[in-house]
C-alpha cells in the first residue's frame, strides 16, 4: 500500500508530504525530516512487493543503495541513509530544489553548445565515478538531470534501474527504458552491457539538449530508419560536437567509445577522475608483504587467483597467528588489540586490491558505520543474514558476485566456526570482541 500524506516513518523521523512518482520498480515520495528539511524517499512499489522474487529485488535494491551511497559526488544526488520501514528497505535522498533539463529545454528552447557541454561534462564526471564503482545508470535522459535552483550545477538523479555490471560479460537487463535514449542492447533481455550503454544515453541527451528533438529510437534505427544528424537540425552545432554525438550513438555497442571518459575526450573535455575505493598504499611488492610478522604471499596468491574461500581461511589463520600466537587460543578482544595497524592495513588492502574494492575490512567498516552498528541490518547488507536468519558458513557465497562486504567472512580457527562472522556477535565475550574490532579499525583509519 502506498504511503499517504502525513504518514510518519521511523518513529516520526520522517513525515510523508506527497507521492512524487512511480516507475516500473520504484515509488518516490517527498517527505520532511524532524528538523523540517525536505528529503526524497524511494522504495520498491506495490507491484514489485507482490512478486514471488521480491526478496531478490530487496537484496538488489539494498546492494545498489549501498553502492550509490558510496558515490559521493557534487553532480550525483546524495543518499543520506538507508532505512527499513515495516520490512521494506528505502533510500532517503537529498531533495533538489530546481527543474530538470527536459523541462528547461521545453520551456526556454535549446541550450547553447557551451552551456550544454558544461552540463554534459558535470554528468560525465559523475558517471565516471558511478562506473568505477561497478554500476550503470541505464536511464540517462534530460528528465533525470536536475539543475540546482540559482546555480549552473547539474545533478544526476533517479538511479531506479541502476545495476551492477562486470565489463565484457553478458547479463540480464531489466527491460525498463526510455525510448530515444536507450541503446539497442537495452531492448534485449540478455546482452553485453558496460559503460558504453550509458555513453549512448549521454550522447542522446546532448543531442536532445541541442536540438530539442527526441532521437530516433534504437529499434527503428536497427531496421533502417535514419536518425537526422544534430547539426542538420541546429546549424550552430560545431563539427566536433556533431561527430562526437554520432560516435557516442553508434548502434552497435562495440563501435561506440567504451567509456564516458573516452567519449568526453571527443568533445575536448578532460575528465577529473574520482574513485571511492582508493587504497592509500598499493600492495604489490613481495618485499613489503614478507617483511612483516607474517608472510602474506599465500594470501596474495589466493586472492590473485580469485580463490575467495581459500583466501578467507588464510585470513583467519593469519589473524590468529598475529593476535594470539599461543597455541590453543582463539581471537578474543585482547588478541585483536595486539594486531598492529600495519598488519590490519596489509590484509585489508590485499582484499581491496584483488576484489576491486568489493571485499575487505574497510568495506565492512563503512557499511557497519552506515547502519550505526545495527547488527541485523549490517548482516542483511553483506549477505550473512537472509530472511531474518543468520546463514551457516556452508551457505556463504565465495565468488566475486557476492554482496559488497561479504568477505572476509566467518572465522575458522582450530576447527571451531564462529556462527556470526566478524561483526555479528551475540554470546558472552563476543560483544567485547566486536567492539574491539570496530575500535581497532577506527584507530587504524581503515
Amino acid at each position: 500500500m502506498a504511503w499517504l500524506s502525513g504518514q510518519q516513518l521511523q518513529d516520526g523521523k520522517y513525515t510523508i508530504e506527497k507521492e512524487l512518482g512511480e516507475g516500473g520498480f520504484g515509488i518516490t515520495y517527498l517527505a520532511r525530516d524532524n528538523h523540517g528539511n525536505l528529503v526524497v524517499i524511494k522504495t520498491l512499489n506495490n507491484t514489485v512487493q507482490k512478486r514471488s522474487d521480491f526478496a531478490k529485488f530487496q537484496q538488489d535494491f539494498l546492494n545498489e543503495a549501498i553502492k550509490l551511497a558510496k558515490c559521493s559526488h557534487p553532480h550525483i544526488v546524495q543518499i543520506h541513509e538507508v532505512i527499513n520501514e515495516d520490512d521494506l528497505w528505502c533510500m532517503v535522498m537529498e531533495y533538489i530544489d530546481g527543474q530538470d533539463l527536459g523541462t528547461l529545454v521545453e520551456n526556454q528552447g535549446v541550450l547553447s553548445e557551451d552551456v550544454a557541454l558544461r552540463y554534459i561534462q558535470q554528468i560525465g564526471e559523475a558517471l565516471n565515478l558511478v562506473h568505477n564503482n561497478g554500476l550503470l545508470h541505464r536511464d540517462i535522459k534530460p528528465q533525470n538531470i536536475m539543475l540546482r535552483s540559482g546555480k549552473s550545477e547539474a545533478v544526476l538523479i533517479d538511479f531506479g534501474i541502476a545495476r551492477e555490471f562486470t565489463p565484457n560479460l553478458t547479463g540480464t537487463h531489466t527491460q525498463i527504458l526510455s525510448h530515444g535514449f536507450a541503446p539497442i542492447e537495452q531492448y534485449d533481455a540478455r546482452a553485453k552491457r558496460g559503460a558504453f550503454t550509458d555513453v549512448y544515453a549521454l550522447a542522446a541527451t546532448l543531442y536532445s539538449l541541442l536540438t530539442g528533438e527526441l532521437p530516433t529510437i534504437a529499434p527503428m534505427r536497427a531496421i533502417g530508419t535514419e536518425m537526422e544528424e544534430a547539426q542538420k537540425i541546429n546549424s550552430s552545432i560545431s563539427d566536433k560536437v556533431n561527430q562526437a554525438i554520432i560516435e557516442g550513438m553508434e548502434l552497435k555497442p562495440e563501435n561506440r567509445p567504451q567509456s564516458v571518459e573516452t567519449w568526453l575526450e571527443l568533445l575536448g573535455i578532460e575528465v577529473v577522475s574520482q574513485t571511492y575505493y582508493a587504497p592509500s598504499t598499493q600492495i604489490n611488492s613481495p618485499g613489503i608483504i614478507s617483511s612483516l610478522k607474517y608472510d602474506y604471499h599465500k594470501l596474495r596468491d589466493l586472492l590473485a587467483d580469485g580463490n575467495w574461500r581459500g583466501a578467507n581461511i588464510e585470513t583467519s589463520n593469519l589473524m590468529l597467528s598475529l593476535g594470539c600466537p599461543t597455541k590453543g587460543r582463539w581471537l578474543d578482544s585482547e588478541s585483536i588489540k595486539k594486531i598492529s595497524c600495519e598488519e590490519f592495513r596489509i590484509i585489508d588492502q590485499l582484499w581491496i586490491n584483488y576484489s576491486k574494492g568489493k571485499f575487505g575490512f574497510s568495506v565492512q567498516h563503512k557499511i557497519w558505520d552506515y547502519f550505526q552498528g545495527n547488527v541485523e541490518q549490517f548482516g542483511t547488507i553483506v549477505g550473512w543474514r537472509v530472511k531474518k536468519s543468520w546463514i551457516p558458513y556452508s551457505k556463504y557465497n565465495f565468488s566475486i558476485y557476492a554482496p559488497d562486504g561479504h568477505l572476509p567472512a566467518y572465522l575458522e580457527f582450530l576447527g571451531f566456526v564462529w556462527k556470526d562472522g566478524w561483526f555479528g556477535a551475540y554470546w558472552d565475550g563476543d560483544l567485547a570482541r566486536v567492539k574491539a574490532l570496530v575500535s581497532k579499525l577506527e584507530q587504524c583509519n581503515i
